[in-house]
């Protein structure tokens, strides 16, 4: 199966949203303290993944 342009956006898209959930998953229930950076970095990779949706079909 060969992927196209919009076909890995969306993968990249998919292992962002997974990997934003960890990072606020880990925040939450494993790193306590420093909850609050694993949060904002979760959120961030959110944006990236948002972006890369809107990306495809345009690149």
């Amino acid at each position: 199966m060969a992927l196209n342009k919009n076909g890995v956006l969306g993968w990249a898209t998919l292992i962002m949203i997974v990997i934003g959930i960890g990072l606020i998953a880990l925040g939450i229930y494993r790193y306590t303290d420093i909850g609050w950076g694993f949060g904002a970095i979760g959120v961030g990779f959110f944006a990236i993944a948002w972006v890369f949706n809107a990306l495809k079909g345009r690149v």
